[in-house]
C-alpha cells in the first residue's frame, strides 16, 4: 500500500502508471511466448475447426468434452441446480439491464425538409465470451446479452469454458437461460475467440465478440479485430474513491475491496481531503480484509497496488481522478451531484455514499463491462451503441 501526501507526488505516481499501462498490450511488451501461443491457436482453429477446439480443451482445461454445443436440456438442468435466491436475483438483474439499455437506445430519424436522415440497425450476430477460472461470472452473461437483446440483435451465442465435469458452471447456464441465448458452446480461452472470429463446423462466425478474459483471450481479441468487431481490451479492474471529511471510512474501504478481490492486479485508490479519513480507511481496509472469502487475492491487490492519496481540496481529487481515467469513480463527498460534470474520464460514476460500486457489478442496470487501462479517455461502457450500426 502506498500513502501519498502531496499533489506533486500523486501526479508523478499516476503518470508513471499511465506510461506502464500504455505499453501493457503492445507487441513489444507482451512476452513472445504469449504472442506465439495465441498465433498458433488462432491458426490451428482457422485450419482445423472443431478438432482444434476439442484438442485445446483437453490440453488447457484437462477435460475430454463429448460435445461442443449444449442442448436446451443441458442448459435447463444447469439452471435447476442453482438456488432459487440466486435465480431470482439473476432475473431481477436481467430486467434492470434490459430496461436501462432500452432507455439508451438511439432511434433512426429522417428530416423531410433537408432530405437527410440516419438509419439505426442492430448487428445480426454477436458472440459473448464468459471466462471461468478462479470465479464464475453469471452477471457477465447478463451484462452483455440483455443489452444485445434490448437492441434487437437476432442471434446471440455464448462461449464459456467447461469445469472438470465437462459442463460450464450452473450459474452461467442459468443466466443463459434467463437471457434466452440462442446457442451455448462449452469452449473457453483464445480458442473460443478464434472460433467466433473465423467460424468452425459447429460455432458460427459472428459480427462482434464481447467479453473479458485472461491475457490469452485479450491477445486473441486484439489479433482478430478487423476480422470481427470487439468491445475492447480489458485489463485489471480499477476504482477511485474520492472522499472528503464527511465520508464513511467503512464505505470507502468496501468500495475499494469490492474490486481488489477480483484480481491481484486490481488498482484501488482513495483520494481524500481529510487525513483522518485516510487513516481510518487504512484501518478499515485491514479489518474488512479478514472477512473476505477471496482475501488472499484482495491482500495482494491492497499490498502491491493500492494507493491512499491526501490532497488539499476536492478540485485536486477530481484532477487526479481524471488523470487516472479509471474504470470506476465513487464520489463519497458533500453535494456529490455538483461534481459529476467535472468527472470527464471514467467508465462509470457512483454518486454518494449509498451508491455502492458493487451494485454496478451486479444489479444496478448499466453494464459492468467498462474501459480499463486509462482508456476511458476515449472509450465508453458496453452499451446499446456497441451493438448497433449507423447508416446516413
Amino acid at each position: 500500500m502506498k500513502i501519498i501526501k502531496s499533489i506533486e507526488a500523486a501526479r508523478s505516481f499516476i503518470e508513471d502508471r499511465n506510461i506502464a499501462n500504455a505499453g501493457e498490450l503492445s507487441q513489444n511488451s507482451v512476452s513472445s511466448k504469449y504472442n506465439d501461443s495465441v498465433d498458433e491457436i488462432l491458426q490451428n482453429v482457422r485450419m482445423k475447426g472443431d478438432q482444434a477446439l476439442i484438442e485445446y480443451t483437453n490440453q488447457f482445461d484437462r477435460v475430454d468434452i463429448t460435445k461442443i454445443q449444449l442442448n436446451h436440456e443441458d442448459i435447463s438442468n444447469g439452471a435447476k441446480n442453482i438456488s432459487k435466491e440466486l435465480f431470482d436475483a439473476l432475473k431481477v438483474s436481467s430486467k434492470r439491464i434490459y430496461e436501462f439499455a432500452k432507455r439508451t437506445m438511439p432511434s433512426s430519424w429522417f428530416d423531410p425538409v433537408t432530405g437527410l436522415g440516419e438509419s439505426v440497425v442492430p448487428m445480426q450476430k454477436v458472440g459473448l465470451y464468459v471466462p471461468g477460472g478462479t470465479a464464475t461470472y453469471p452477471s457477465t452473461v447478463l451484462m452483455s446479452s440483455m443489452i444485445a437483446k434490448a437492441v434487437g440483435v437476432p442471434e446471440i451465442i455464448l462461449c464459456t469454458p467447461p469445469k472438470i465435469n465437462g459442463m460450464p458452471d450452473d450459474s452461467i447456464l442459468a443466466a443463459a437461460q434467463i437471457a434466452g441465448i440462442d446457442k451455448v458452446y462449452c469452449i473457453g480461452g483464445a480458442q473460443a475467440i478464434a472460433a467466433m472470429a473465423y467460424g468452425t463446423q459447429t460455432i458460427p462466425k459472428v459480427d462482434k465478440i464481447c467479453g473479458p478474459g485472461n491475457i490469452f483471450v485479450t491477445l486473441a481479441k486484439k489479433k482478430v479485430f478487423g476480422e470481427v468487431g470487439i468491445d475492447g481490451l480489458f485489463g485489471p479492474t480499477e476504482t477511485v474513491v474520492i472522499a472528503d471529511e464527511i465520508a464513511r471510512p467503512e464505505f470507502c474501504a468496501a468500495d475499494m475491496l469490492a474490486q481488489a478481490e477480483h484480481d491481484e492486479l486490481a488498482f484501488p485508490v482513495l483520494i481524500t481531503t481529510s487525513e483522518n479519513i485516510l487513516n481510518n480507511v487504512e484501518i478499515e481496509l485491514n479489518r474488512q480484509l479478514e472477512n473476505l472469502d477471496r482475501n488472499q487475492i484482495a491482500k495482494e491487490s491492497i499490498n502491491n497496488n493500492c494507493a491512499l492519496i491526501l490532497v488539499d481540496n476536492v478540485e485536486m481529487c477530481v484532477e487526479l481522478s481524471n488523470l487516472i481515467a479509471p474504470e470506476h469513480v465513487c464520489l463519497n463527498i458533500q453535494n456529490p451531484n455538483e461534481w459529476v460534470k467535472q468527472i470527464i474520464n471514467a467508465g462509470a460514476i457512483f454518486v454518494g455514499d449509498y451508491s455502492a460500486e458493487v451494485m454496478g457489478d451486479y444489479i444496478a442496470g448499466p453494464s459492468h463491462t467498462l474501459p480499463t487501462f486509462g482508456t476511458s479517455r476515449y472509450s465508453s461502457y458496453l452499451g446499446a451503441q456497441q451493438f448497433i450500426k449507423y447508416m446516413p
